[in-house]
C-alpha cells in the first residue's frame, strides 16, 4: 500500500520570505482573490495548479527569486497576481562560471537515536538490502541470453534467494575511449554490489569489453560468489548459465539477514519528471532523510549534475574542504563543457513535462533538485562508475536521465534509492527504488507506481511527521519489504554513452 497520512488545503505556498513567487496548490481563476497571511492577492490570469503566481512585483531585467535564490530574469515587468512562467521569465545561465572557495560554517550535527535495518553483511564489510543473483553481460550480443538464463533460473530456484535478475544493455562492442571505460566500470561496479549474493558474468568472446580485462579492473569482486564464461566457448550457454546460477544459489541461500546500523546504509537520491511541487514537498522531504542518514553516519548520494546548474552555490557552500570544493567545481564545469563541446546550451532543460508541471527555468529545477541533499556537509565527489568511500553526503557524476543516473547510483553502492517524481514513471532499477510523489493527485492516480505521498505536507501533515514516516519506510524497505517497482518486475540498467560507435 502507498503510505499516506492525513490532509487539509490552502491556495498558494511561498517558500522563502524573499521570494517574488508562490506555488499554486490548486487551479486559480483570473480575478480570484487569494489570502496570503492576511494579505489579499488578486490573480491577473488563469494559473494552473503547480505553477507560480507573483506575490511581489519585479521589473524587466530584474532577478526573480524562489527558494530565496534567482530562478531567472524577468522578461517584462511582473505585477503582483501575474502568472510567472516561460512567457515572462528566462534563464540567466550561459556557460562555465567562476566560484570562490569560502570555508563552510559547520552545520550542527543532530544526534540520531540508534537504529538498524535487517540486512546482509558481505565479506568486504559492505551491507546489502537484498540477497539476489545478478546476471550481467559484457556486451549487448548476449543480452537476451542473460534474460533467458534469469527467467529459467527464477522458475528453477524460486524461493531460495530473493530472486535472479538479468541486467542487459546494448553496449560493450564497437566502443572506444571513455565509452568503453564507462561500460567496463559500470559492469564491474555492479558485480561488486552488496545486494548481489552471487553474480554470473556473461561474455561473447570477440567484444571490445573483454571479460578478462573487466575482471582485472574489479579487484573487489568476491570471486567465491562469481561465475563467468564467454558464450562462444561453450556448447550450450543456457545450460551452462543455469549450472553457474545453481552454484551461486547454493552459496547465497545460506546468507541470513542480521541487524545492521543505518550508518551502513547508502541511499541514492534521484529526481524523475519534476513538477512545480517537487521543490516544496518531495525533494525537501528526501533532504530530511539524507540528513537523518548522514547524521547517523550513513551515506546519501546526490547525482544528476545538469540539475545542479544554477544551484551550484547552494551545494558548493557546503563543501567540507577546499579539496572537495575544487573536485565538485571540476565535475560541474566538465559537465557544462560536455554540453558546450556538443554545441548544446547548458540550460536545455527543463523538459516539456517539467514545464507543463510548472517549472520555468533550469535554475528553478536545480534549486528544487539540490534540496534532496539536505543540509549535511559535502564530503566526497565521485566520477562516473566510482564507488562510495567515506560516510557522508556524496556528489556523483552522472547525467539527469532517470535510468542512467539511477544505474550510476547503484554502481556507486546505493542499496536503496529515493526517487522523487511529480509526473510518475514505472521504471525500476537494480537497487530497491522508492517512488515518492510530489503531489497527492499523482499518488492517488498511480497507486501501483507510488510508494509514498509527499503531497501530504501541503495538506496539514508536518514535514517532521512525514519525514519520520518516510524514514520508517526506508528502513522497512532496506529490511526486505518490496517496493512497487519490485512488485511490478521493473528492473533496468542504462549506461552513459558519450562518444562514437565504430
Amino acid at each position: 500500500m502507498t503510505v499516506t497520512l492525513q490532509p487539509q488545503r490552502e491556495s498558494i505556498h511561498p517558500v522563502d520570505p524573499r521570494d517574488h513567487v508562490a506555488t499554486t496548490l490548486r487551479d486559480i481563476a483570473n480575478g480570484e482573490a487569494i489570502d496570503l497571511h492576511g494579505r489579499t492577492i488578486i490573480a491577473r490570469a488563469d494559473i494552473p495548479k503547480g505553477h507560480k503566481i507573483a506575490i511581489r512585483a519585479a521589473k524587466a531585467g530584474e532577478d526573480v527569486l524562489k527558494y530565496g535564490w534567482p530562478i531567472g530574469l524577468a522578461l517584462a515587468d511582473i505585477a503582483v497576481g501575474d502568472h510567472v512562467h516561460v512567457h515572462n521569465v528566462a534563464t540567466r545561465l550561459e556557460g562555465v562560471e567562476d566560484f570562490a572557495w569560502t570555508p563552510a560554517e559547520p552545520e550542527p550535527r543532530h544526534e540520531v537515536a540508534p537504529r538498524a535495518f535487517q540486512g546482509y553483511r558481505r565479506k568486504n564489510g559492505r551491507a546489502g538490502t537484498r540477497n539476489e543473483i545478478w546476471v550481467l553481460c559484457t556486451v549487448g550480443c548476449v543480452a537476451n541470453t542473460a534474460r533467458r538464463i534469469a527467467e529459467k533460473a527464477n522458475q528453477r530456484f524460486a524461493g531460495r534467494v530473493d530472486g535472479v535478475f538479468a541486467f542487459p544493455h546494448p553496449f560493450g562492442c564497437s566502443q572506444l575511449g571513455d565509452d568503453l571505460t564507462h561500460t567496463r566500470k559500470l559492469i564491474a561496479a555492479l558485480a561488486s554490489h552488496p545486494n548481489a549474493g552471487g553474480v554470473l558474468l556473461l561474455g561473447l568472446g570477440c567484444e571490445n569489453n573483454q571479460l578478462k580485462a573487466l575482471l582485472e579492473s574489479a579487484p573487489e569482486i568476491d570471486r567465491e560468489r562469481l561465475r563467468g564464461f564467454t558464450t562462444q566457448m561453450v556448447e550450450d550457454e543456457l545450460e551452462d548459465g543455469l549450472a553457474a546460477v545453481e552454484a551461486l544459489v547454493e552459496i547465497a541461500e545460506r546468507d541470513r539477514r542480521e541487524p545492521i546500523p543505518i550508518s551502513e546504509l547508502v541511499v541514492g537520491l534521484k529526481c524523475g519528471g519534476s513538477d512545480g511541487f517537487s521543490g516544496v514537498t518531495a525533494n525537501p522531504l528526501v533532504g530530511r532523510i539524507a540528513d537523518k542518514v548522514a547524521d547517523a553516519g550513513g551515506t546519501p548520494v546526490l547525482t544528476e549534475i545538469p540539475e545542479v546548474f544554477g544551484a551550484e552555490g547552494v551545494l558548493l557552500a557546503r563543501a567540507a574542504s577546499r579539496e572537495i570544493f575544487d573536485e565538485a567545481v571540476c565535475v560541474i564545469d566538465d559537465f557544462k563543457r560536455y554540453f558546450i563541446d556538443n554545441n548544446q546550451p547548458i540550460y536545455e532543460n527543463p523538459s516539456p513535462g517539467n514545464i507543463a508541471g510548472g517549472i520555468t527555468t533550469l535554475e528553478e529545477k536545480s534549486l528544487g533538485a539540490v534540496q534532496k541533499g539536505g543540509r549535511a556537509p559535502l564530503v566526497e565527489v565521485l566520477r562516473y562508475g566510482e564507488r562510495v568511500g567515506p560516510h557522508g553526503l556524496t556528489l556523483l557524476e552522472a547525467p539527469g536521465n532517470d535510468a542512467v543516473s539511477s544505474t550510476a547510483l547503484t554502481a556507486a553502492g546505493a542499496t536503496v534509492i529515493l526517487f522523487t517524481t511529480g509526473r510518475g514513471t514505472p521504471l525500476g532499477f537494480p537497487a530497491p527504488t522508492l517512488k515518492i510523489a510530489s503531489n497527492s493527485g499523482l499518488a492517488q492516480r498511480k497507486p501501483g507506481w507510488i510508494d509514498f505521498d509527499a503531497g501530504q505536507v501541503l495538506a496539514g501533515v508536518s514535514m517532521d511527521d512525514a519525514a519520520d514516516a518516510l524514514m520508517d519506510l526506508v528502513v522497512e524497505t532496506a529490511s526486505g519489504q518490496s517496493t512497487k517497482a519490485e512488485l511490478n518486475g521493473e528492473r533496468e540498467i542504462a549506461i552513459w554513452k558519450t562518444g562514437v560507435t565504430l
